[in-house]
């Protein structure tokens, strides 16, 4: 960041008096301009013992398989945005959706929330974001051509739990050391 979005003039980066780290506040009016992690929010959606995923149409990973996901709109719930998502990206209407699955990854300051939903009906296709949409039983998933750990993890987790029919919420802290690529 350079300039305030208030002002206009410069930015430096410093810590603000009873803060513990460092931020970027404005040189004029003072202003602190907080920088906060962003929450992706998407759905799981099955239907019978098939999963939904959706080929990547933009970047990053572009041509790999998702879960219908993407960032949360300001004046929406963390719910509400993983519906959203599920729409755009396969126009898929859903019910029964549930808290599932939350990853922290502090390295890239984003938080995952997957929602497990149940597809309303078989009427859904490709929205903009997305090459290709569809159900996979889980011997046919594309386990080397999942776009993120978030995803294998998800849908990795999701079949154990189906085994015992238990859904338990569950949270997972993602870590990486620099140079060190994900394990999926």
């Amino acid at each position: 960041m350079k300039f305030c979005s208030h002002c206009g003039n410069s930015v430096s980066a410093r810590i603000p008096q009873g803060d513990d780290r460092q931020r970027y506040i404005c040189d004029h009016c003072d202003t602190v301009h907080y920088q906060n992690p962003r929450i992706v929010a998407g759905c799981l959606v099955t239907w019978e013992k098939q999963v939904l995923l959706c080929k990547r149409a933009i970047e990053p990973r572009h041509g790999f398989w998702t879960l219908p996901a993407g960032y949360m709109e300001n004046g929406e719930t963390t719910e509400q945005a993983a519906l959203r998502e599920t729409w755009e990206e396969a126009r898929a209407r859903v019910h029964q959706q549930q808290l599932y699955m939350l990853f922290n990854l502090p390295h890239i300051n984003q938080v995952y929330m997957f929602f497990r939903a149940q597809l309303s009906d078989l009427d859904f296709s490709a929205g903009e974001e997305s090459l290709d949409v569809q159900l996979f039983d889980e011997a046919d998933i594309p386990w080397n051509e999942l776009a993120f750990p978030t995803v294998g993890k998800t849908l990795r987790r999701y079949f154990d739990d189906r085994q015992q029919e238990h859904y338990p919420v569950r949270m997972e802290d993602i870590t990486y050391q620099p140079g060190n690529r994900p394990i999926r």
